[in-house]
């Protein structure tokens, strides 16, 4: 009655005096509370301490005395004796369990070692276990018999792991564990199955930071699991009887790598299951110690109460009718303390349990988890315990509890945003801004794990999206309206709680940062950070690997570091003056390092020194060993390279932080972007489907306008700051920090921003990248699955037959629910890596990245000692933005406003053989590749010196057997619209002006002036023009480079052609179209018709490569022709050559064998107008090669089909019937040539074949010889092999030389 008297009214009558003075112990200068009653009788003091330990109404008798933590004691012991006798009724029901002594007491569970098969080791007590064998199993040294049992495992990996029970007769080996015999049963998440001799599906797929609950319930027969608390159902029914001392154990097996965290109950459950027991029964000190905790929480509460009514609580005081809280918190609250480590003292065992349970519940309901947070009554309480010399160990369980907390915390949408792992980070925050708590973290040995497993975010799968985000909505869905509204609520209330979790991350870092540590010589701050960040990468080592080495971190954990340093870097660290020697600006404005502009440096001896880190990271140049004896440069170790922002970029185009016109990380635009990253969900429409998303030139308003003096604070997407008062959010430092300033002699010690960077790439490259490849998969899934469900819809509103509209039905079903799912995924990328503040920073870090390494290429001995993280994390970062969805900057501007250094970059490097890798010159290549593909980017390669200068022939020797398809896809583009029916769909026959600006020599004012300017800006230039100009300054002043390309595209094309005969003649026989078979022949046919594509774009425009000269690039050419026309194009394998390569959805128009026949037709015609040419004299007779080919008739059928195709789907306009009417001419010729060389043949046919004809082709005179093996045979047969082989096609010889007949070797 009374507690319900104080909690509802806030008020207790009663009188309380204060005496000091003489009244006052000796010695003692503190006032003392003594009882005072009214005229009614009441006594405000005993009232309130009956409140305050829950016990009746005047149960407390009259207080005479000084009241006073003995006093306080006395009431505890008296009064709560009830808590203290009822601590053992826990133990009664837990017969039917036998456990075995394994070192540590019968009363511990753990495993036990004899029943260990493989390596499971205990790599941290209690019960963190890991797999070092294949596949490892183990039992615990306890079973059960009857009862309802339970155990829960704690996933720090989240692969094959076999979670379940076992009995003594299941066998463990190297290949079967729990789940694999008759009596053990098992659970794996990773293959979402159940075990038992066999599998069957069962449960949910299962993420890092899962707590899976094993229940066996013996008096039903049944074993189910649980996953963080919600049932997975019954798994196993009618499980045998056993009985003692034969019961079931619980029992584990990993696969290699795998670890988690077992606990059989030495913590309390974190999720406890009604009715099931632990196997290791609670301390039974655990209800006593719960009621003390709630006494402070009640004590609290007073001082709550007169918070909120402090007017009313005055009055009464003033009339002495209420006792002060301050009066009687202090002796109240060291009494129970003093009772409270009495107890534990004399339990010593239970502090875990007390510390993971009661206590730290106890904490946060004081801290409250939804703000505001009451960070003065957690002091207060934190002052009283930290008194104790026990709260040592309370404290050390308490931040081990809290790092646990932030592994397993999910976010729940109805807590947002203040959920996840908020509360833990916070309360740990709050905790670590004591200095004796912080050296207590330091100082233990899992310091930095535990600091790890505080970073650590735990990830949704599959079904927690579903409860995260109920309703879905894409554009273009059918959906209810009402599900857009939805979603956008709960993506954006997602999106605060992740902001608050990342704010807590940088928080605690911040601390750690700063902190001093008690270490003689003294360190600066940085220094424990810096050592945890070393720590962190060596022990990653191998972690971007197909297979990981075990013991790496979670990714969790490596994406909130990055997270953290990212925003330190772009947005500043907001330490005030803590840490100014990380900051380098002179005007003292936090001002981000990666926005600052002006003189920028870096400290190669990052690169050079081979530290334990980095030891097993790839340079550019190959193993640091191995450069280092090609290149020592010990000397440069203390070496600073200082560059200019924007000092290798052209002036014209230079775009710096510095300049009036800001990167697009640092401009300022209109509204319309800011409002697209509140509305998320209205991005991910159907443009996304391409590779890269086409979106309307719209302005944004990136981020506050950068300038040398400071960043405008009032950045609308920066990350939101907690609902506290200014006093309570603002930064507050540790208590007795000391300053070192940065003149001092150990400033070398200093943690530097550019080692951040460092970090902060590698980071990326370990966890971010892999992150960013699978949201790109979910997005191009979603893309693919919402074109599927809208075919679906089509072909359902046209069909009338039932039986069909069942089908299609179905398949609509589980298109949608792919849709449903991929819109998920990606909404939640969207919330967790694509957050405004984090593009503009990822911007930045692309921008003084690719600067670093164009200034370090001017410096050999140091590029090669470039970590290949560096430009693998470029490229990824570069083109993660690219195809953002929503798109951080219009594609207008993405490149020309801070990144015209990139397009430098990847022309000058792609074939740098400075970079051993091959696959990464193929990465470089690649983004060119696919940066041409649009007009966007195609713009910012017009306007680069380096690429008009270098590209050309660059792209011409890069033409080999590796990067061949990129290169061709490059020629493709530039030559793009100027070939034979290639104006269809809209084409333009108009090229890029760079390459024709660069060869020619013409300023853009002239072009403009004879050519006109488009709408879109872009100079037309006939393609023509452009690819003449091109080859001619690439090739012709290079003939041995050109020629070496002409063969490669030779033997490629021919290599293509031969690969599709073949799949199409195999499908053919076997009478069916396998879609592997068609991915197939659809690919090799595409590489083949971009490849003759080429062809006819080097016919065109040096037609002389094939009209002069040596006749083998002719011959060569007509046999290409021919082949193709005779194997892959005759009429009889019409139908069944477009079935083959058509696949579900696609259309005539896009696919038919038009796409190969038209550049065959533009090659013939190309030569032909070459040789008609007044001013150019051919010395070889197209005509008379392919009159001179075997089967002409075949070859003129061949001929006549190119005649007969349906060529007006190809041409826009009538065009065509002139050019068609030059191929009917030169049909006509053929035949007429073809006829005469069939005559002349059959009067030679009786004449004898003597040694002088070449025995390779018959068809020529043998006027040449190999030295030194004098083997004879034609000039043009020797010429053609020797391209590909240097030795004898007779003997095999190594070819010294070639001798014409009648010449003397040299």
């Amino acid at each position: 009655m009374a507690e319900d008297s104080l909690r509802i009214g806030g008020l207790s009558s009663g009188l309380a005096l204060i005496l000091n003075g003489e009244d006052s112990k000796e010695g003692s200068s503190k006032p003392r509370l003594v009882s005072y009653c009214d005229d009614f009788g009441h006594q405000s003091v005993e009232r309130t301490l009956e409140y305050i330990f829950g016990l009746p109404n005047k149960s407390v008798g009259s207080i005479s005395g000084q009241i006073d933590s003995r006093l306080i004691r006395a009431i505890i012991k008296n009064e709560c004796l009830e808590y203290r006798s009822n601590s053992g009724v826990l133990l009664r029901s837990r017969d039917g369990i036998c456990a075995v002594d394994n070192g540590c007491g019968p009363q511990i569970i753990g495993l036990d070692q004899s029943s260990i098969c493989g390596d499971i080791r205990i790599i941290r007590p209690p019960l963190l276990v890991e797999s070092l064998a294949m596949f490892s199993s183990a039992r615990a040294n306890a079973s059960v018999w009857k009862g309802k049992w339970m155990y829960e495992v704690v996933l720090e990996t989240s692969g094959i792991q076999q979670l379940g029970w076992a009995t003594l007769t299941c066998p463990f080996t190297n290949h079967k564990g729990v789940g694999d015999a008759d009596d053990s049963y098992a659970f794996d998440g990773w293959r979402v199955r159940k075990w038992n001799k066999d599998a069957e599906p069962y449960g949910q797929s299962w993420v890092v930071g899962d707590v899976i609950g094993c229940c066996i319930d013996l008096d039903h027969n049944e074993i189910s699991f649980y996953r963080n608390g919600v049932s997975l159902g019954v798994a196993f029914r009618g499980i045998r009887k056993m009985g003692p001392g034969f019961g079931y154990f619980p029992a584990i097996s990993l696969s290699q790598g795998e670890r988690c965290e077992l606990n059989f109950g030495s913590r309390p459950f974190k999720y406890p299951v009604e009715g099931y027991l632990p196997f290791q029964a609670p301390p039974s000190i655990n209800v006593f110690a719960v009621h003390l905790l709630r006494c402070l929480s009640r004590l609290l509460d007073m001082h709550c109460m007169e918070r909120a009514e402090h007017s009313s609580f005055e009055k009464l005081r003033m009339l002495k009718r209420f006792v002060s809280f301050e009066d009687l918190f202090h002796p109240v609250s060291r009494g129970i303390c003093e009772e409270f480590f009495s107890v534990i003292e004399a339990n010593a065992q239970s502090v875990e349990y007390i510390s993971w349970g009661p206590f730290l519940s106890f904490m946060m309901e004081v801290l409250r988890v939804q703000a505001p947070h009451d960070y003065s009554s957690l002091d207060r309480i934190l002052d009283v315990f930290l008194e104790f010399q026990g709260s040592s160990l309370f404290f050390e369980h308490i931040l081990n509890a809290l790092s646990s907390g932030c592994k397993t915390a999910k976010l729940v949408l109805t807590e947002c945003p203040y959920s996840g792992s908020y509360p833990y980070l916070a309360l740990a925050c709050h905790l670590l801004r004591r200095e004796e708590l912080m050296v207590l973290w330091w100082k233990s040995t899992d310091f930095e794990f535990l600091f790890e497993g505080c970073l650590s975010q735990k990830g949704p799968s599959k079904q927690d999206l579903e409860s995260m985000m109920p309703s879905v909505w894409w554009p273009g869905s059918c959906e209810d309206v009402s599900y857009e509204n939805s979603m956008l609520l709960t993506t954006t209330a997602l999106s605060e709680a992740i902001s608050k979790i990342e704010e807590k991350h940088r928080d605690l870092c911040r601390l750690v940062i700063q902190f001093i540590p008690p270490v003689t010589p003294p360190q600066l701050p940085g220094s424990v950070f810096r050592t945890f960040l070393q720590n962190l990468l060596l022990k990653n080592r191998g972690a971007d690997r197909n297979v990981p080495p075990p013991g790496v971190s979670s990714n969790s954990v490596l994406v909130s570091l990055y997270t953290v340093l990212l925003h330190f870097l772009s947005e500043g660290f907001g330490m005030g003056d803590i840490c100014d020697w990380l900051k380098r600006c002179g005007n003292g404005s936090d001002v981000g390092f990666l926005h600052r502009g002006g003189e920028q440096s870096f400290p190669i001896s990052l690169f050079l020194k081979n530290d334990p880190h980095r030891i097993d990271i790839s340079r550019l140049g190959g193993s640091f060993n191995h450069l280092s004896k090609l290149h020592p440069v010990s000397d440069q170790d203390d070496e600073v390279i200082r560059w200019v922002e924007g000092c290798m970029d052209d002036e014209e185009t230079r775009v710096t932080h510095l300049s009036m016109k800001k990167p697009c990380c640092c401009s300022s635009y209109d509204t319309d972007f800011a409002r697209s990253m509140k509305d998320p969900i209205r991005y991910t429409a159907k443009g996304s489907r391409s590779h890269c998303s086409t979106i309307s030139e719209r302005s944004a308003h990136v981020a506050s306008e950068c300038s040398a003096g400071s960043l405008n604070d009032e950045m609308a997407d920066k990350p939101s700051s907690s609902d506290q008062s200014e006093s309570e959010f603002e930064y507050r430092p540790v208590q007795h920090m000391r300053f070192v300033p940065r003149e001092s002699n150990i400033s070398s010690a200093t943690l530097r921003e550019e080692e951040l960077v460092d970090v902060l790439l590698l980071l990326y490259h370990m966890g971010l990248a892999p992150n960013f490849k699978q949201a790109s998969y979910y997005m191009s899934h979603q893309s693919q699955s919402i074109s599927l469900l809208e075919e679906a819809d089509r072909q359902i509103r046209e069909r009338a037959c039932s039986e069909q509209l069942k089908r299609l039905k179905e398949a609509r079903n589980n298109y949608r629910e792919e849709v449903v799912d991929s819109v998920r995924h990606c909404a939640w990328y969207r919330i967790s890596l694509f957050s405004r503040w984090k593009q503009r920073g990822m911007y930045a870090t692309c921008m003084w990245t690719v600067q670093l390494l164009l200034v370090l290429s001017k410096m050999d001995s140091v590029f090669v000692y470039i970590p290949e993280y560096y430009l693998e994390a470029l490229v990824d970062c570069f083109h993660v933005l690219r195809k953002g969805d929503p798109p951080f900057v219009p594609s207008s501007i993405f490149i020309k406003q801070g990144l015209a250094s990139f397009v430098t970059f990847v022309v000058t490097h792609f074939n740098d053989s400075r970079i051993s890798s091959a696959e990464l010159r193929d990465l470089l290549l690649q983004s060119i590749s696919v940066l041409v593909q649009y007009k966007e980017y195609l713009a910012a390669f017009e306007s680069n010196e380096a690429a008009t200068q270098r590209l050309p022939k660059a792209l011409l020797s890069a033409f080999d057997n590796r990067s061949w398809i990129p290169v061709t896809n490059i020629l493709l583009r530039l030559c793009k619209g100027s070939g034979f029916g290639s104006l269809k769909h809209g084409e333009s026959s108009l090229s890029s002006i760079v390459f024709q600006v660069y060869v020619v020599g013409v300023s853009p004012n002239h072009l403009s002036f004879f050519y006109g300017v488009v709408s879109d800006g872009h100079f037309p230039v006939l393609a023509l023009y452009f690819i003449k100009r091109l080859l001619r300054k690439a090739c012709v002043n290079d003939e041995e480079l050109f020629s070496a390309f002409l063969n490669r595209l030779f033997n490629t094309l021919s290599w293509t052609m031969t690969e599709f005969s073949v799949s199409v003649r195999e499908m053919q026989e076997k009478y069916q179209v396998m879609d592997f078979q068609q991915k197939k022949c659809c690919f090799i046919f595409d590489l083949s018709c971009n490849l003759t594509r080429v062809l006819e774009f080097c016919t065109r425009e040096i037609p002389q490569a094939f009209l002069r000269g040596t006749d083998t690039n002719l011959r060569r050419l007509t046999e290409l022709i021919v082949f193709i026309l005779n194997h892959i194009t005759s009429e009889a394998d019409a139908e069944f050559f477009e079935l083959s390569l058509r696949r579900h959805g696609q259309s005539l128009e896009k696919v038919n064998r038009g796409m190969i026949l038209a550049p065959l037709v533009g090659i013939i015609l190309n030569l032909l107008d070459a040789s008609e040419d007044t001013e150019f004299v051919p010395q070889n007779d197209v005509v008379g090669f392919f009159a001179s080919m075997d089967c002409p008739g075949r070859v003129h059928c061949g001929f006549q089909l190119l005649l007969d195709y349906n060529w007006a789907g190809s041409f826009r306009g009538d065009s065509y019937p002139a050019k068609l009417g030059q191929l009917e001419n030169f049909l006509a010729l053929l035949v007429s040539r073809s006829e005469l060389e069939e005559v002349s043949n059959s009067e030679d046919e009786t004449d004898v074949i003597d040694d002088s004809i070449c025995c390779i082709c018959y068809a020529s005179e043998a006027n040449a010889r190999f030295a030194p093996c004098s083997h004879r045979s034609c000039y043009g047969c020797i010429t053609r092999h020797l391209l590909n082989c240097h030795r004898c096609f007779f003997c095999n010889a190594t070819v010294l030389e070639v001798v014409r007949i009648g010449e003397k070797t040299n």
